[in-house]
């Protein structure tokens, strides 16, 4: 039986999106973020991811089998406020046609500038211990979860934003001998380019006792990346 036309799903409109495209320009400035974000809370908020859930799984792993350092609770409150956050994504996204997706990131990257700024002000008056650490992990991973919910639906090869594995399986898979083209291998050069550019400033901050900072600069580039992305 022949699906008709009308019900057919559309296109995603990410293969068009060129690395100079504004949409890619603003993915590549969110993956630096999640390197902030990342190294902000595995370094200083227990070993616990809230932009990669596939280390949490991971991390949950370890903790359940004894291992030093690695917390269970910890890394569920960083899942379970993921997937709130992506389910807010999709609540806010069903409604809007795929012509709308400039707005849809607007809102996603305002509601991220928030959370950032309000886990920074925590950091700044309360510090990370003891409670105060799992609402700091709940809080980012609630901004990162409504931030992959939203880029998820983008559907812009290569660019998450959070998560390099198949980014780098396609850049060894898809290599060609010299004088081929692979396709996007330049984008996702930058792409782990741009995650490094992020965790190692990231790191530098959280080693010397500047979490607040980390995450100051995590909305600063997130509110930037508002102010600046036109489509």
């Amino acid at each position: 039986m022949t699906t008709p036309a009308a019900d057919r799903p559309k296109p995603i409109p990410g293969p068009q999106v060129r690395d100079r495209h504004p949409l890619a320009l603003a993915l590549f400035t969110l993956t630096v973020v999640s390197g902030l974000i990342d190294a902000v809370s595995y370094l200083g908020l227990g070993h616990v991811f809230t932009a990669n859930m596939t280390g949490n799984v991971v991390v949950i792993g370890f903790a359940l089998a004894g291992a030093p350092g690695f917390s269970v609770l910890g890394s569920v409150t960083s899942l379970a406020a993921f997937l709130l956050g992506a389910g807010v994504a999709g609540r806010l996204a069903s409604p809007q046609p795929d012509s709308g997706r400039g707005r849809r990131l607007r809102s996603a990257l305002v509601l991220e500038v928030v959370l950032h700024g309000a886990a920074a002000a925590v950091v700044l008056a309360w510090g990370t211990a003891g409670a105060v650490q799992y609402a700091v992990i709940a809080v980012l991973a609630l901004a990162m979860g409504i931030r992959n919910g939203t880029v998820r639906g983008l559907g812009v090869p290569d660019l998450t934003t959070t998560v390099l594995t198949l980014t780098l399986a396609g850049l060894a898979a898809d290599s060609r001998p010299a004088g081929g083209a692979a396709p996007r291998q330049r984008r996702r050069l930058l792409a782990v380019a741009t995650m490094l550019a992020g965790a190692a400033p990231g790191a530098v901050l959280v080693l010397h006792g500047q979490i607040a900072w980390a995450l100051v600069a995590s909305a600063v580039l997130a509110g930037a990346t508002v102010l600046l992305y036109r489509e």
